[in-house]
């Protein structure tokens, strides 16, 4: 059962998503009015709305009954959410360069990078870490789940590599060491809550984006091109980040456990870059070429809402103020 607090609303949107699913099972509550679109659907209400309504078919929400997840007037209203936000990912995104020649750009690690990893391992401080690490565990205590939708839309040996990847998320056959809980134990030792959603109500729009563009392919057999790129965007940087962030949360404190998580992915997806790009992308055009277009969208895609979070984590920090919607309690910092 999740155990997670409701948060609370951001706007209209989200408050006519939360007053329907908490007033008990579909059909003896209020019905959904018609709502006016959303005039930013990167703002916070939008984000969240869309947000609430992809949990309803992961974790649950605490409370809500779960014959909401396919409610069709709920589903009509998420799937408008999802209309104007894949819209607004496809006008940042254009150009899209050709599928090789991003796959080429993902690999070619930047001389002078400037994200996340890179502050954190040259001039960030403890409550810096403990803010990435709070916005990242609305995607990492989950890690893999909403690229688990694409499997049964994908058939043949890109199937199987990317069962294999997952394989190796999930544990690779030993609970103890899921990414998930190795995230878990990381935030324990940087004096956060690991329980999940329990930071849903600090994490600001940016970040809610990036995770609800992950569930939005994935929940789309139209999108799976674009689940796969999205999935490559990840794999394929994640090494040379992880191994920094790494150094990073050692000299901050971490320790055994607060660094563990990122040394486990230096390893593992330095493997997985090479098999998700030979195993899975080179093998499922293999069968299905027209995706060609649609996983080079997924690539431009991630890595239009990343810059996105990017550009407000670290804008906020260098203006010396903090990257979530409110600061985190010092206690057990």
């Amino acid at each position: 059962m999740p155990d997670a607090p409701i948060p609370e609303p951001r706007g209209p949107l989200s408050a006519a998503v939360l007053e329907l699913v908490t007033a008990g099972p579909p059909g003896t509550g209020p019905r959904l009015t018609p709502l006016n679109p959303s005039p930013d659907p990167w703002g916070e209400d939008h984000q969240l709305a869309l947000h609430l309504c992809y949990e309803l078919h992961d974790r649950g929400l605490m409370g809500v009954h779960p014959g909401w997840e396919w409610d069709p007037g709920l589903l009509a209203l998420r799937r408008e959410l999802e209309k104007s936000f894949l819209a607004a990912v496809r006008a940042q995104a254009q150009p899209v360069p050709p599928l090789q020649d991003l796959l080429e750009q993902l690999l070619a690690e930047p001389s002078e990078g400037h994200g996340p990893s890179h502050f954190l391992l040259a001039e960030g401080q403890r409550h810096h870490a403990r803010e990435y690490l709070v916005h990242r565990s609305l995607y990492h205590l989950k890690e893999a789940d909403p690229q688990l939708w694409v499997l049964p839309r994908i058939h043949g040996p890109a199937q199987a590599v990317l069962m294999a990847i997952a394989y190796d998320e999930y544990g690779a056959g030993r609970p103890g060491r899921a990414h998930c809980l190795l995230f878990a134990r990381m935030m324990a030792a940087f004096g956060l809550d690991p329980g999940y959603g329990r930071y849903r109500d600090l994490v600001p729009a940016p970040m809610l984006a990036v995770v609800n563009l992950m569930t939005l392919f994935g929940l789309h057999r139209a999108l799976r091109g674009a689940a796969v790129g999205q999935f490559a965007a990840i794999e394929i940087t994640s090494s040379p980040g992880s191994a920094r962030l790494a150094e990073a949360l050692e000299r901050l404190g971490g320790g055994a456990d607060g660094t563990l998580f990122y040394r486990e992915h230096v390893e593992a997806d330095a493997v997985h870059e090479q098999l998700v790009r030979r195993g899975v992308i080179a093998e499922l055009l293999a069968t299905e070429p027209d995706l060609a277009e649609d996983i080079a969208f997924g690539i431009a895609a991630a890595t239009t809402v990343d810059a996105r979070f990017t550009e407000h984590l670290l804008g906020s920090w260098r203006a010396g103020r903090t990257s979530l919607r409110s600061p985190l309690a010092d206690v057990a910092a």
